[in-house]
């Protein structure tokens, strides 16, 4: 069944936004909108549109959990550089949902405790169980990102990582997790003027972090080692999906229909109830 808000696009937007073999993340233009007919205002009612769908599918999962032991469930894996729009998607797509059947995940800085324990053990503290809709706010990829660029770890510990996640996420897909795993990929000039405006407006200033520059001036060397995570880590059980940003409303707009088509490949239905209804209904009217 195509949703309502999935009728303007001229494809499906997996494999319009999936990375594949000759994928080059250079060729990909910030400021497109692939596959999306209407412009910025049709993109607003679409997404409004899109929230119900996705409000009704994320209902279903977690209903259909509850009487049904198949172990279903999805993982949004959000990756991206600072300001390219993570906070909008968990607002105005992850949020348009029921949040008792999300659980969202913003991974910072490893403390000590996570530390003294193999980079994935964190991770697997918060994946989603069945019927819930898990959201990752940066994830286990800031260790072949961050630890490939800044060096936080020897090259052999990186390559080795690249083939440990390859297995948990194909161990997550054999247990019936969808990882729907999405790139914002903004351009430098784009994320200037972000956090221009964060420092222009005094209620945005808790949002700016003086460590932002610094990592500007390593952009090339993120754009390689993102390039390198799509190379090892876009795989057929959990593929890669970038998704141009530099126009907050397509970013949003895309990765509600990632998910939603991901809740469709599921496609949980109604349970059934476990009593008579007409029966139930004579009684209530008699109290």
């Amino acid at each position: 069944m195509i949703a309502s808000s999935q009728k303007h696009w001229s494809g499906d937007v997996a494999d319009l936004l999936r990375v594949g073999e000759s994928f080059v993340l250079a060729d990909v233009d910030t400021r497109s909108t692939p596959g999306y007919e209407k412009d910025k205002a049709h993109a607003a009612d679409d997404l409004q549109s899109g929230a119900a769908d996705l409000d009704e599918y994320q209902e279903r999962l977690y209903a259909r959990s509850r009487v049904d032991a198949t172990n279903a469930s999805v993982l949004l894996v959000l990756q991206a550089m600072d300001s390219a729009g993570k906070g909008g998607i968990i607002r105005h797509v992850v949020g348009s949902v029921d949040p008792q059947g999300i659980v969202l995940s913003a991974f910072k800085k490893p403390t000590e405790e996570e530390l003294k324990h193999d980079f994935l053990w964190r991770v697997k503290q918060r994946l989603p169980v069945s019927g819930m809709i898990g959201v990752f706010d940066r994830s286990h990829y800031e260790d072949v990102l961050i630890g490939r660029v800044r060096r936080l770890a020897p090259e052999q510990e990186i390559e080795r990582r690249y083939a440990a996640i390859n297995d948990f996420e194909r161990q997550l897909t054999d247990s019936g997790t969808r990882v729907v795993k999405v790139m914002l990929h903004i351009s430098p000039d784009e994320q200037k003027k972000r956090l221009m405006r964060r420092l222009n407006r005094l209620d945005k200033h808790w949002k700016y972090n003086p460590t932002d520059v610094d990592e500007r001036e390593l952009w090339p060397q993120y754009m390689a080692a993102y390039q390198t995570v799509f190379e090892r880590t876009s795989t057929e059980h959990a593929p890669w999906f970038v998704v141009p940003a530099d126009h907050k409303w397509y970013g949003r707009l895309a990765v509600q229909n990632l998910l939603l088509e991901a809740l469709q490949d599921i496609d949980p239905q109604w349970p059934k109830a476990t009593f008579d209804v007409e029966t139930e209904k004579r009684r209530l009217a008699a109290t």
